[in-house]
C-alpha cells in the first residue's frame, strides 16, 4: 500500500512539476540560442510518421520555420511570403521547414489553400516546441481552436512562440529570429538576407 501511495505522489509531482516548466506567457520563454544545436526531435509527416529532424536537416542547410497553425491569418501570410522566396532560397541551397500545432491531416489543408511545395510537419502535440524552448500555455480563448487543429493531440493547449531559424547540416543554429508578439514575424527581405550572410 505504502509503495503504491509513492509512487502516485511521484506521479502526481512530476506532473506537477512539469506543468509548472512550461511559460504562462510568450515573454517569458527560454529558447534554444545562437551556437547551439537543435535536439533530435521527431514530428510527424503529412501521412502521420515520425521523422527525425536531425536527419533532415543533415540533407541540406535549412531554414526552420514555427508557426501557430493554418488558422492563423499571420501565419497564412508569413507562409504565403516563403512560398514566394521559396526559389530564391532553393538556389542558395537552402531547404525550407515550417512545423506547427496542426494534425497531419490539417497540414494537408493548409498546403493545398496556399498551395506549398515545401515541407509542412506537424508538432500537435507540441513536444518540438517544448524542445526548442518556444512551448507557452495558450490563452484559454484558444483552446478549441487547439483542440481542433490537432485533432485532439494538444492536451495541454500550448502554442509555439512563432520563431525562425537558420541551421546548418549538423543542427548548429546560425540565426534565428524570435517574437513573442505573434503579429510581427521576419520579413521575406531580412529572411534572404540572413540566409545570404549565414551561408
Amino acid at each position: 500500500m505504502n509503495r503504491i501511495l509513492s509512487i502516485s505522489l511521484i506521479s502526481l509531482l512530476f506532473a506537477f512539476t512539469t506543468s509548472i516548466d512550461i511559460p504562462q506567457k510568450p515573454e517569458d520563454i527560454s529558447p534554444l540560442l545562437i551556437g547551439e544545436t537543435i535536439p533530435d526531435t521527431h514530428p510527424k509527416s503529412l501521412d502521420g510518421k515520425p521523422i527525425s529532424l536531425l536527419n533532415k536537416v543533415a540533407e541540406k542547410p535549412t531554414i526552420l520555420v514555427f508557426y501557430r497553425g493554418g488558422w492563423c491569418p499571420y501565419c497564412s501570410r508569413q507562409l504565403a511570403e516563403l512560398r514566394m522566396l521559396e526559389p530564391d532560397l532553393e538556389r542558395m541551397g537552402y531547404q525550407l521547414i515550417a512545423i506547427s500545432t496542426d494534425s497531419p491531416e490539417n497540414l494537408k489543408n493548409t498546403l493545398d489553400k496556399n498551395q506549398l511545395k515545401y515541407t509542412l510537419l506537424s508538432d500537435a502535440d507540441v513536444t518540438v516546441a517544448k524542445a526548442f524552448g518556444l512551448a507557452f500555455k495558450a490563452h484559454a480563448a484558444y483552446d478549441a481552436t487547439l483542440e481542433k487543429g490537432s485533432n485532439g493531440k494538444n492536451t495541454e493547449k500550448l502554442l509555439p512562440v512563432p520563431a525562425v531559424f537558420l541551421l546548418n547540416q549538423q543542427g548548429v543554429i546560425k540565426f534565428e529570429y524570435i517574437n513573442p508578439n505573434f503579429k510581427e514575424r521576419l520579413s521575406g527581405k531580412l529572411l534572404k538576407a540572413a540566409a545570404e550572410n549565414t551561408l
